[in-house]
């Protein structure tokens, strides 16, 4: 990127990330998730770090919070509430950590960690042990006075404990002279979402997430909104300047004696190596608990040499915010180009400034179809929002409208591929090549028809097929199999050495004897996944039966609906596809009968799974079943004899509640199958 580049569009981020910083702290409605104005953060900042006259006293990355609001009485803060450097991944913790040492001079030092609550910054003033004053963080400097709406809040003491001793002796007058202490307005997630679901019957617009939803409330001018709605305070550090504080950890203590509420999760970290233990630990833990957080506070537990190490813009030295990984991130959509499927699908995806998201760096993510796009109204130069949730294939959620330049291109589906014309057949979203017998068609098939749920040969990855179909030694499946015979025609190939062409046939002759359920998988027809092919496999048992099913028999096996038993019948009415077959088994593709579950405790029972388990995945549960004799299929009905729910269940649960199928949540499943 040149600087002049780099000038447009740190000044289109600033403009932007200032609107969002307003929406999200001054109106409480945000239009972007954090992770989005995190990303866009980022871009900025890094920007600002490649081209450091590009940073100005004013831009986001070197402000703290946003504007206090002018319904509520402007309060100046005696000290700065700053905010935190965001590190996202080890390596820019181990960076910090010797910034710190190397400004200390120390070779040791202890931290202390505890969960970064996803709420509202907040300083209350105790005056005479009683509490008297609560302020926003605003900007950092002044903030709002919401007092009539924090006094309501069950975990902020009207008076402070009296009799607190420290080490058997008690703490110094001062503290009930004049006391102040900072932490979060945090909104439990149970009391959230039990707020969402009211304004939803009462059709009034849902708040987007519980920080907003909570900063919201403590903005009400009426108190009793916010004292119906469950906030906690939850404190972090005491603004005092005692002999009592030595530590941060000193300051949790006393806190807690006074009557707050802290963090019951954190600890002492005595080094680098525990830090990184306690981020791990808590990376899935997280998730279970009564309110947000999306990452750790790591502070330099000796108040002295937080103090010496001081402040780097809006942030102190001496503390981070060590974050997880974002589901949500923003990119560049450089480009869009189409891959073609075993079936002949056209599919586009897009080509993106690679970027981190949920942990993994992604460049690429699937656009599904032409339809999708132009919903999406996505355009190549387009800024993005991209999101990838745990091992789930990346997407684009949608473009940034307002960072256009206008130099951003519609999207058209190419109208032939590789000399082969694409078509749009009617009523279906995906566009397919017209000829299925395209070289870029016929190699997904035979990597299909390779991959683990099918023949699952080694030693047949997509390169060496590629290789082997571009010399003609392989252009269908059974050629394969005839690979066998052909030991001297694949030693003259590149990469094939003696040790590597016995390996690959030695595979070939291995694997030629595959269940029914795994050959029905390999054939690659349009609809039939690797489960449907077993639960066909599991009613026909032979391949001769198969062969001669009707598109009536099929759909009366328990899982396949229409689409499915119609595409199937197609295709075995093909006479190219019978002599595929036929070609196979004389290659010596032996197919086994695939074998009912007839024992085990869930013998004749039928199960659905949904939702997402915390234990296993969904796959592994229908393994569990079917190991014990139960038959695991797709969709409710009133042959269902279980539903196993997760969490966020989709339509299945209550299609299930209305058949009377028997519930289980995942525990009690876990219970059955112990």
């Amino acid at each position: 990127m040149t600087k002049e580049q780099a000038k447009r569009r740190a000044a289109q981020l600033r403009r932007q990330l200032k609107r969002y910083r307003h929406e999200y702290y001054v109106a409480d409605r945000p239009s972007v998730e954090d992770a989005v104005y995190d990303s866009l953060n980022n871009e900025l900042r890094d920007l600002e770090a490649q081209f450091p006259d590009l940073r100005t006293a004013n831009s986001p990355t070197q402000v703290v919070g946003g504007e206090a609001s002018a319904k509520f009485a402007r309060v100046p803060h005696p000290s700065p509430m700053l905010s935190l450097q965001d590190v996202f991944n080890e390596d820019e913790v181990v960076t910090w950590e010797k910034r710190v040492h190397k400004l200390l001079g120390k070779s040791k030092l202890e931290y202390f960690g505890e969960l970064k609550m996803d709420g509202l910054a907040m300083r209350l003033v105790y005056v005479d042990g009683k509490f008297v004053q609560a302020v926003t963080r605003g900007d950092g400097a002044v903030g709002e006075d919401v007092t009539h709406t924090v006094r309501t809040i069950k975990t902020v003491p009207a008076e402070l404990v009296r009799g607190v001793k420290n080490g058997g002796r008690a703490v110094s007058p001062e503290i009930y002279r004049h006391f102040e202490i900072r932490g979060e307005v945090v909104f439990p997630v149970k009391a959230f979402e039990a707020l969402n679901r009211q304004r939803a019957a009462e059709g009034l617009p849902l708040f987007a997430n519980p920080r907003n939803a909570g900063a919201g409330s403590v903005r009400q001018l009426d108190p009793s909104v916010a004292a119906g709605r469950g906030l906690e305070f939850i404190a972090y550090s005491i603004e005092l300047d005692l002999p009592e504080l030595q530590t941060h950890q000193d300051e949790h203590e006393l806190a807690h004696k006074l009557g707050f509420k802290v963090d019951a999760n954190s600890q002492i970290l005595p080094d680098l190596k525990q830090i990184l233990v306690y981020h791990r630990a808590w990376e899935e833990r997280r998730k279970k608990l009564p309110f947000r957080t999306d990452g750790l506070v790591i502070t330099v537990n000796s108040n002295t040499d937080f103090a010496r190490l001081g402040v780097a813009g809006k942030a102190p030295r001496g503390a981070v915010a060590f974050k997880y990984p974002a589901e949500q991130a923003t990119t560049v959509l450089e480009d869009i180009r189409v891959s073609i499927g075993r079936t002949g699908a056209v599919t586009p995806y897009a080509v993106l400034t690679p970027v981190v998201v949920a942990g993994s760096t992604v460049a690429r993510a699937t656009l599904h179809n032409e339809d999708e796009i132009a919903r999406k109204d996505l355009r190549i130069g387009d800024t993005v929002i991209i999101q990838k949730a745990g091992d789930v294939i990346p997407e684009v959620v949608r473009p940034l409208v307002e960072l256009r330049t206008g130099r951003e291109r519609k999207f058209r589906m190419p109208r032939q591929v590789g000399g082969v014309r694409v078509a749009r057949p009617e009523g279906e979203a995906v566009a397919r090549l017209v000829d299925l017998g395209s070289g870029e068609v016929r190699w997904q098939q035979l990597i299909h028809f390779v991959s683990k749920a099918a023949f699952d040969i080694e030693g047949l990855g997509e390169k060496t097929l590629a290789q082997l179909m571009e010399v003609g030694l392989i252009e269908s499946p059974v050629d394969i199999f005839r690979l066998i015979d052909k030991r001297e025609d694949l030693l003259g190939q590149e990469r094939f050495a003696d040790l590597s062409a016995d390996n690959l046939i030695a595979s070939i002759r291995e694997h030629r004897r595959v269940t029914l359920g795994r050959f029905i998988y390999a054939l690659g027809i349009r609809h039939v996944g690797a489960k449907t092919a077993r639960d066909i496999a599991k009613h026909f048992k032979s391949l001769n039966h198969f062969l001669t099913a009707t598109e009536a028999e099929l759909s009366d096996i328990d899982g396949v609906g229409a689409v499915v038993a119609q595409s199937m019948s197609q295709w075995l009415a093909a006479k190219a596809n019978q002599q595929l077959v036929r070609e196979l088994v004389k290659a010596g593709v032996e197919v086994e009968r695939e074998q009912a579950n007839t024992g085990g405790k869930f013998a004749d029972t039928t199960w659905v799974i949904t939702g997402t388990l915390d234990s296993m995945s969904r796959e592994q549960a229908a393994k569990q079943i079917e190991a014990r004799g139960g038959n695991v299929t797709n969709s409710v009905s009133q042959k269902t004899s279980y539903l196993v729910v997760g969490a966020e269940p989709g339509s299945k649960f209550a299609k299930a509640e209305k058949l009377g199928v028997k519930i289980l949540d995942e525990t009690a499943f876990l219970k059955m199958i112990a």
